[in-house]
Order: C-alpha cells, then sequence, then structure tokens
C-alpha cells in the first residue's frame, strides 16, 4: 500500500524537528518510494518555509526552540549514541566520582560503566538513575549513586530548579558528562530547556573534568540557550571526527576530540 503526500511530508517533517536534517537515499528506504520522489517532496516541504534542501537530502530551516520528550528522543540515531555511550565510559576508571546529566546519550554511557570499582555518580536523570541501579544490582559495577532532588519534569525525565541547583553545587567531582542540544564554534554548549541548561552548567563549575557527548547531528546546531562556551570542554566524544574548521580552536583551547568507532 502507498504512503500518501501528506503522509510522506508528515514523516519526514517530524523528522527533520528531531535531528535537523534528513537524507534523501535513507528516506526513500525507509518510505519505500523512489529518491526523486523524496526530492520532490523536499521541494514543497522547501517552498512551505519548512525546509532548506542541501546536496543529499535536507535541513531543517528553523531550529526548535524545544525539544521533543524523552522517550521519543530514544529512538533516534540510536546507534550513534550507544557508540559514543561506549567510548565515553572508557574515559572513566575506578574510584572515580562522576556526574551524569540528562540526556538519551548519556543514558547510553550509563549503561555501557562496567567492570569499575568504588564508583561514586551524581545524576539529576531519572532513567540514567534507573539504570545504574541496575547495573549496581547485577554487578556491572561497584559504588554508589546519588540522585539529585529537585523539580521533576516527566516529559524529559529530568530533574532540576533551585533545590537541585543547591545540591549539586556541594559536590566536587572529578568528571562531569554532558549531553547537549546543540555545539558550535560561535555559541558553545547549547541546550533546549533553561532548568536543564543550568544544572548542565552547575555540573560543569563542580568537576576537574568536563567530557561532552554529541552525535553528528548536534554539531554547527544552536539550540535554545547557551550552557558554556566551547572551550569548556576538556573532551568531546561523537561518532564522527573533528570538524576540519574546529582543528584551530580544539588545539588552542587543549579540547580532545573523541571518535566514538
Amino acid at each position: 500500500m502507498s504512503i500518501s503526500s501528506e503522509e510522506r511530508k508528515r514523516v519526514i517533517t517530524e523528522q527533520l524537528r528531531l535531528e535537523g536534517q534528513v537524507k534523501v537515499t535513507e528516506l526513500s528506504l525507509r518510505l519505500t518510494i523512489s529518491e526523486e520522489t523524496v526530492r520532490r517532496d523536499l521541494v514543497v516541504l522547501e517552498r512551505e518555509g519548512i525546509a532548506r534542501r542541501v546536496y543529499g537530502g535536507a535541513v531543517l530551516l528553523k531550529p526548535l526552540s524545544y525539544e521533543p520528550p524523552y522517550l521519543q528522543r530514544q529512538q533516534v540515531r540510536a546507534e550513534e549514541k550507544a557508540r559514543i555511550g561506549r567510548a565515553a565510559a572508557e574515559l572513566i576508571e575506578s574510584g572515580d566520582t562522576i556526574s551524569i546529566d540528562v540526556g538519551t546519550t548519556t543514558l547510553e554511557l550509563a549503561k555501557a560503566i562496567a567492570g569499575r570499582e568504588r564508583l561514586t555518580i551524581l545524576t539529576n536523570s531519572v532513567a540514567v538513575a534507573y539504570h545504574l541501579m541496575e547495573a549496581v544490582s547485577s554487578g556491572k559495577f561497584s559504588g554508589k549513586i546519588i540522585v539529585i532532588g529537585g523539580e521533576l519534569n516527566p516529559e524529559q525525565q529530568s530533574i532540576s530548579g533551585p533545590l537541585a541547583e543547591g545540591a549539586i553545587s556541594q559536590f566536587r567531582v572529578d568528571k562531569a558528562f554532558i549531553s547537549v542540544g546543540g555545539i558550535s564554534l560561535e555559541r558553545g554548549i547549547s541546550d533546549y530547556d533553561l532548568d536543564e541548561a543550568v544544572m548542565s552548567r552547575r555540573m560543569m563549575e563542580s568537576a576537574n573534568q568536563t567530557i561532552v557527548l554529541a552525535d553528528d547531528s548536534k554539531l554547527d546546531k544552536e539550540a535554545f540557550t547557551e550552557v558554556a562556551p566551547l572551550h569548556k570542554a576538556n573532551f568531546i566524544v561523537s561518532n564522527i571526527p573533528a570538524p576540519k574548521e574546529w582543528a584551530v580552536m580544539l588545539k588552542s583551547h587543549h579540547v580532545h576530540w573523541i571518535e566514538a568507532k
């Protein structure tokens, strides 16, 4: 049964809003239509001011000022996020104190932690806390989990607000693992939710090292509110190599780029 043009537009628009970009070849396979049909749909979306066509696909014309729900985001770029999570977990050593903020990529980090002893992990993510609890209970690693208290956001499964900000400021940790809404040379690290951005900033301030987790859909992208300048990161873990135009900044500020293969 063929899919209607309106349904195709809905699917393409939803993917644009989730990922910021679409590729003709991937949409052709997903929708079981020809690449030429995909291109015609992208022409229509460009005329409607939703997308801008680029080589091989299209990008969202106007960035979102909000973030899709947590459970919805979990399905997007799952393989890339899992690779990033595993690579980031390699930076954790036995005895470390770490903080993990809210995000679907930091959730993959939590799932990948294994074989470490005496960890102390702080988090304001309900999903991360749950998976860490399961991992400790099953002996995947040893340590204690501290869930930062505050106001619960059910849609994003996050805890934030003044209580949470005050709590995280009382700690000093070795490493902070930060998920982002966007990361660019101009605006640095940014996110969609103001309260969550403040929590990420507090975690960075309380850490000796900051590790930013960002798949390629987040690169050169600016989300609603700034978290910190790019040079405040010590490591950036992504699924692709560092963009060439970032080389000077990374080198001058001693920011290490890790490609998760």
